[in-house]
Formats: C-alpha cells, structure tokens, sequence
C-alpha cells in the first residue's frame, strides 16, 4: 500500500484517510464484532432461565429511557467539541469535552444504580442466564464509556498544557469517533435488550 507523507508528519494512506483514523476504523470493525458476539449470546439466552427473575420483573423502561437520552445528548456535545477545536477555540471545546464526560459519568451512575437495585431483587451474574449475559453485555458497555471518560478527560488536561490546539483537531476527532461509537453500541443494546420482549 502506497504511504505518503502529510506536512504534520503523520503518514496518510492512499484512501486519503490519516492512519490513525484507519487504524481507529479498524478498532471500532473489531469492537462491533465483540458486541455483536455478546448480544446475540444475550439475545438467545434471556428467555431459557429456569429460576427468576426475569427481564419484565425488573426492568424499568423510563428510568433506562432517560438514562439513554443523556448518554445520546453527550454525542451532541462531543460534536460541539469537535467543531470548536477545528475552528481553533481551545477554550469552548475544553468545556464541550467536560460537558460530554460529565454525561458520560451521569449514564454510568444510572447504569450503577440499575445493577445495584436488581442485584436486591436476587439478580446476579449466577442466579440465571438472563442475569449471565445482562450483566455481561452491560458491564462490557460501562466498560467502554468508562475508557471513553478517561480519553476524554485526558484531551481536557492536555488542552490545558497546550497540546491540544486546532492542528491536532485528529484527536478530538478520534475520541469522537470512539464515543460515538460507545453511544449507538447503546442504541442497539436499548433497543434489543429493553424494548424488544
């Protein structure tokens, strides 16, 4: 594969697209194929528990419903932030990456609270299947909004140490790209995990 040089020093692919965002790409292929594997384990074990509780005795679709419109909301602030590093406002997009962890970690509160008031209802990782492969998929997905925080939080810090300025927007952008990823992950594991009966 032919490899030319970008004036930043970084190596551009004859696709056109920056290694790193390639290299992104394929992480993220990847990942779907992991999620992929834990969703369909999930969706074909959830109705073969013998013993309860069961997903209707312990859903509650408003709560998880409003958890998931502040995890999307923070899609739209990481685009914010986005936008304003690549017109070189450091200062605003330090706020849009704080405003987007900040979501992140009130989704993961959310998601704390529900594993802790089903592990009172006798929900845990060895009571059933269902409970098996919930907390499994679930976990996996706290996981990756956890790492996205951190990822985050790290842009902020090195923002304020100037290694974040509008020529280095790629890094933004790929933390966008992770994090958007992690919330339409969400999408798919909402839908098929909560609404679909």
């Amino acid at each position: 594969m032919a490899v030319h040089e970008l004036s930043a020093g970084h190596a551009e692919t004859n696709t056109g697209l920056d290694n790193r965002k390639l290299l992104m790409w394929l992480f993220l292929a990847s990942d779907c194929l992991f999620f992929g594997s834990l969703i369909s384990a999930y969706l074909l074990y959830r109705d073969r528990s013998l013993v309860g509780p069961y997903p209707s005795d312990l859903y509650d679709i408003p709560f998880t419903s409003v958890s998931s419109f502040v995890l999307l909301m923070s899609s739209l602030s990481m685009v914010l932030a986005l936008a304003a590093i690549q017109r070189g406002d450091v200062r605003t997009m330090r706020i849009w990456l704080l405003t987007t962890s900040l979501l992140g970690v009130l989704f993961l509160s959310g998601q704390a609270f529900e594993f802790t008031e089903f592990y009172r209802e006798g929900l845990t990782l060895h009571t059933n299947m269902f409970g098996t492969t919930f907390f499994v998929l679930t976990g996996f997905h706290g996981a990756h909004v956890s790492v996205g925080v951190l990822i985050l939080m790290s842009l902020v810090a090195a923002s304020l140490k100037g290694n974040v300025q509008q020529e280095d927007s790629i890094k933004v952008e790929l933390a966008g790209l992770y994090w958007h990823f992690v919330d339409i992950v969400w999408i798919v594991i909402f839908t098929l995990v909560y609404l679909v009966s």
